[in-house]
């Protein structure tokens, strides 16, 4: 491991912390489209939708539509149309009801008044009931009464009471959602350590989950402070380029594997997919760097020519 270094190495429970081993990804389908698809987003969650207009409806970047959601009818901003959407199946679409009009809009920033109004209530009444709650996001939906607060927490919160509470203050349906450290940093933004926003804000929600065997493939360090985000948790863009390494790693050696060669043992210190190199050190204390093309298997064995 000749770019890990000792101090870059953690032990492996905590390492498997940053993992997201509770979330489970459903791949899709292959779903190719010869009508327009839009990619909508839910400016308060930053989820995103994949809907249909009705009636051969036009819509551009930037438009406000009324559409279903899974908390109920909303508003979204429309981000474009896509072609071959990813990670969806054809029950995931849906249709969107109509394009927002002026008085939607006016409605829409009446009820961001309502719901920063709301922060500071929700906030006293937790502190009345003495609950361990970060409250993270509020919002009330477009087109029926029902409000959504966001929470954070590290132990689960029997908030029934608390419902009880805000239900006889807003007069409406009340849904408290409980969310981890993931979906939070993807509501509330920021800068990752590469200086752009963070992928799972700024691109897309639907990002694959990730796994220390991608950092490790990727001949990455393997220091939490320097492949995980802001979040805690692994960085989302490490499954960006792994299917290529994945690929690439299939021709060639591992590392640590000991082979012969100019009559002496060698073993496999380092494989770099990127530039075609492998470097080994050999038992009489050579180190030499041999283009990954030279080598090949023999009866399962690797072997170079």
């Amino acid at each position: 491991m000749s770019d890990f270094f000792e101090s870059d190495i953690e032990e492996e429970e905590n390492l498997a912390s940053l993992e997201d081993n509770d979330i489970k990804m459903d791949q899709g389908e292959n779903l190719v489209f010869d009508y327009p698809l839009y990619h909508l987003k839910l400016e308060y969650s930053s989820e995103t939708i994949y809907a249909k207009a009705p009636n051969k409806t036009e819509l551009a970047p930037g438009d406000y539509v009324i559409t279903p959601t899974r908390y109920g009818k909303d508003m979204a901003k429309v981000l474009g149309t896509v072609k071959k959407p990813l990670g969806i199946k054809q029950a995931d679409i849906v249709t969107i009801d109509r394009k927002a009009n002026e008085a939607d809009m006016k409605k829409r920033q009446d009820l961001i008044k309502k719901e920063k109004d709301s922060f500071p209530i929700f906030k006293e009444k937790v502190a009345c009931h003495k609950l361990d709650m970060k409250l993270v996001e509020t919002h009330f939906l477009f087109d029926e009464p029902k409000a959504l607060f966001f929470f954070s927490s590290d132990n689960r919160v029997d908030f029934r009471e608390l419902v009880k509470d805000l239900v006889s203050i807003f007069k409406m349906r009340i849904e408290l959602r409980q969310i981890g450290v993931r979906d939070e940093s993807r509501i509330t933004g920021g800068l990752g350590v590469c200086g752009r926003p963070f992928c799972c804000h700024g691109v897309t929600d639907k990002l694959r989950p990730v796994s220390i065997k991608m950092a490790k493939d990727q001949n990455l360090s393997l220091n939490s402070m320097k492949i995980s985000g802001q979040c805690g948790r692994l960085l989302c863009c490490l499954s960006y380029e792994y299917d290529w390494y994945n690929e690439a790693r299939k021709n060639l050696p591992n590392e640590g594997i000991r082979l012969n060669y100019d009559g002496t043992e060698f073993r496999i210190t380092e494989v770099n997919p990127l530039t075609s190199m492998v470097k080994m050190m050999g038992e009489d204390g050579r180190l030499l760097e041999v283009n990954a093309k030279r080598f090949y298997k023999d009866n399962n064995r690797w072997k170079i020519n």
